[in-house]
């Protein structure tokens, strides 16, 4: 008896000894930073501001986005080479790559996650794999006209197991049914305006929204009643002046939603555009300090932060969606090319890519908390991501 019960003391002392030395994690406050010119990625924990690790080897990330598994532990990292990584964030590995097209521009994962769809410029088209092996399951050629295949862009998931996205030659948006992946219904929807470039869709799944770089204006399908076809909205915004040059294109990812208003970037103006998220008209307008790329809404909707294109990429600019007027002007550094909330909004990170690194910003008092030094950084994605529609 005695020598059991010293058995079951070294067991149990081995046992604590194992828990004190091995590091359990969650991974709600993780997240990727892309190293846009080494093709690696760095993990990182919001929690305290720390890099975890680097991941190396993901291919050409100069356009790169980022979905997440359900269970916040996957990373899908979608490359500009057409290359589609899935990243372990907890063991800090690579865990595999395929090279998928020639040229492709993001994603999205299917609402139970098992499924991520890539959209392509090369050729045209969607790819969708099986989330866990990263296996073909579907290819979807987006052809129109006389057998011409269309750059794909702006692919959304949405509600009841459906993707949507843009064809940005033929100026059509498909939906794509995968309730039943052996049979996929595919709608088609055409004359939508010219050159979609992107698209969002609100966090109920109810409305995408493409933007048209062909035409002043925005295409808008209700995906509760698509029946009803596509609406145009915003038409001629720029009607009597004329447009500037683009340096860079918008992006429309993000969605900025205040409490009754959606605001969006306008193409080659200086200009934050209000839109009635009801009646889907004009409310307003705010006059920026250049031509916004990215315009995101804190988790709250109160506040919304807009960030620039060249020449005015060293500037960001924070409005309070209350009052709809700017209330800060920050100048962080060179190149600031992507920004991302944490889950409740207290910070916001802002990659400052020409000084290789990324800042770290309190959005009550609007000062900056610290910095982390990265790589040429882009993209920032944090893993709450993964229970939110359309991000």
């Amino acid at each position: 008896m005695r020598l059991k019960f010293i058995t079951l003391i070294t067991t149990a002392a081995l046992l604590l000894g194992g828990c004190a030395t091995q590091t359990l994690r969650g991974t709600g406050d993780l997240g990727l930073i892309i190293e846009r010119a080494d093709g690696s990625a760095l993990i990182v924990e919001n929690s305290h501001q720390t890099i975890l690790a680097r991941v190396e080897g993901l291919g050409d990330l100069s356009h790169a986005s980022v979905v997440y598994s359900r269970d916040q532990r996957y990373a899908y990292v979608f490359g500009r080479d057409g290359g589609l990584s899935k990243v372990d964030m907890l063991t800090h590995t690579l865990v595999k790559r395929v090279l998928q097209s020639g040229n492709s521009i993001g994603g999205a994962i299917l609402q139970d996650g098992s499924l991520i769809a890539v959209g392509n410029y090369e050729p045209g088209g969607v790819k969708v794999f099986d989330s866990t092996t990263l296996d073909l399951v579907l290819d979807i050629p987006a052809e129109y006209g006389d057998g011409k295949l269309s750059k794909v862009v702006g692919v959304e998931d949405s509600t009841n197991h459906t993707f949507a996205f843009s064809l940005y030659d033929a100026g059509e948006i498909w939906l794509v049914d995968l309730a039943d992946r052996k049979r996929p219904k595919i709608t088609k929807f055409k004359d939508t305006g010219r050159q979609p470039y992107d698209a969002l869709i609100s966090e109920d799944g109810r409305y995408y929204i493409a933007g048209l770089f062909g035409e002043d204006g925005l295409a808008l399908l209700d995906l509760w009643n698509p029946e009803q076809g596509v609406k145009r909205i915003m038409g001629g915004y720029g009607r009597g002046e004329e447009p500037l040059p683009v340096y860079k294109m918008p992006h429309l990812e993000g969605w900025a939603l205040g409490e009754e208003h959606a605001y969006l970037p306008a193409i080659g103006r200086h200009e934050l555009l209000i839109v009635n998220r009801h009646s889907w008209q004009e409310a307003g307008r705010i006059a920026l300090h250049g031509q916004p790329v990215f315009v995101m809404a804190r988790p709250d909707g109160r506040q919304v932060w807009v960030n620039f294109a060249y020449p005015h990429n060293d500037t960001v600019q924070v409005i309070d969606t209350q009052k709809q007027k700017i209330i800060a002007t920050l100048k962080p550094g060179k190149a600031v090319l992507h920004m991302e909330f944490t889950p409740r909004g207290e910070q916001i990170w802002l990659s400052v890519r020409d000084e290789d690194r990324v800042d770290v910003y309190d959005t009550r008092t609007l000062e900056r908390l610290t910095e982390l030094p990265v790589r040429a950084p882009s993209g920032i994605f944090f893993t709450s991501r993964a229970h939110r529609i359309g991000f």
